[in-house]
């Protein structure tokens, strides 16, 4: 988790972004349902240089029942769920092999993720779901995050990549969402010439200026766009929406151009997972460490390794919340653990490379992994 990140203010702010999740809507990516590789690797030539720099971005790709259904014989987007889910299961694998073509060009490895908004519902899929994205991004991966839209329902007919793309938001910590689509941005009035160039999310009077229309390609709207906007705001995450077909438009938005239309959180919005974290959650037990994990959690922003735990006290199950306490015994930080009481007992001192050995299985290197962790006062 980001230590200390100030809620945005302005356009500014989007210069320092070091992590970013980008959405692409399906008329972006397949416009009339067929798969454009141009405009793929187009925007994986925007993506590489911020990889390189160490930006870790995130995307967010829709198009897989786009680039799907012309396979199965049909002439347009199917409206029925079994057509669609049927699009979905031929179009996404040429959807990851388009994506690993386009980034394989630069030397960038991608990564699958598909999951539902249900994925995220239970604490302990959530909480796997942000170690996997957090793994990847740590080695320079660019996962490519889809819907399951062969096994949602709901989800499948409500455009909801764009919610997903606020939840994958806050799973990777992201400053800044980026939805990309055939709209510039928002419309004041629904008159394209007209771009509203920033909105505070907490102005209800944004939702006046949005219209119904939407691609034949595409299955949400403004409307849901500015729910995702609305979503991220929560956790203190600036969304720009603008026209994933204009040139350089990723490297423009990051360099603070007044493209697009910036949604600004409220000045009061917070983090929801740290808050819960710093005040409301309940702990179950203390984990004690040594002066090394006391320092690398507190100065370095690092996560609890195995090798810095001195002993449990108390019963605790995995994704339960913990105290973690310092040599002297006050508490430096509390967070949720990856591994019980009498798990973390046995890791207690013992390297990462070990923890398969010690328990015939390897959750995760981390007893607490820093993205899911606080600081004591709320850092």
């Amino acid at each position: 988790m980001a230590k200390g990140r100030p809620v945005p203010a302005d356009r500014t702010t989007l210069r320092h972004a070091r992590r970013l999740v980008i959405k692409l809507g399906s008329a972006v990516l397949a416009p009339e349902g067929r798969l454009d590789q141009s405009s793929l690797e187009r925007l994986a030539g925007q993506i590489v240089p911020l990889v390189a720099d160490g930006v870790a971005v995130t995307v967010v790709s829709s198009g897989a029942v786009a680039s799907g259904f012309r396979a199965l014989g049909f002439d347009a987007p199917p409206t029925s769920i079994v057509h669609k889910q049927s699009a979905a299961a031929v179009g996404q694998p040429r959807l990851m092999a388009a994506w690993a073509e386009a980034f394989g060009e630069h030397g960038v490895t991608v990564a699958q993720a598909l999951y539902t908004a249900e994925d995220l519902a239970t604490r302990p899929r959530y909480l796997n779901t942000r170690r996997t994205l957090a793994e990847l991004l740590s080695r320079g991966v660019v996962p490519i995050v889809n819907e399951n839209d062969t096994t949602s329902f709901d989800e499948i007919k409500l455009g909801d990549n764009d919610r997903l793309s606020a939840l994958t938001a806050d799973l990777v910590d992201a400053e800044l969402l980026l939805i990309l689509s055939t709209a510039k941005g928002l419309y004041e009035n629904g008159d394209p010439n007209r771009v509203i160039p920033e909105v505070r999310v907490t102005d209800r009077t944004a939702s006046r200026n949005v219209t119904a229309d939407k691609t034949s390609t595409g299955t949400g709207g403004m409307a849901t766009k500015l729910s995702a906007a609305g979503t991220a705001a929560k956790w203190g995450i600036a969304t720009v929406v603008a026209g994933g077909r204009e040139p350089g438009i990723i490297q423009r938005v990051l360099a603070g151009e007044t493209v697009g239309t910036l949604f600004l959180p409220g000045d009061r919005a917070a983090r929801a997972r740290k808050r819960w974290l710093g005040a409301a959650a309940r702990t179950a037990g203390v984990v004690l460490v040594d002066a090394g994990a006391a320092k690398a959690i507190v100065g370095q922003n690092g996560s609890l390794l195995p090798t810095g735990v001195v002993a449990v006290r108390g019963a605790f199950g995995r994704n339960d919340v913990v105290e973690i306490a310092g040599p002297d015994g006050r508490v430096i930080a509390r967070g949720v653990t990856a591994y019980d009481s009498e798990e973390v007992g046995r890791l207690a001192g013992k390297k990462t490379r070990q923890i398969g050995a010690t328990l015939g299985y390897c959750l995760c290197d981390e007893i607490v992994h820093r993205s899911d962790l606080v600081l004591e006062g709320g850092q």
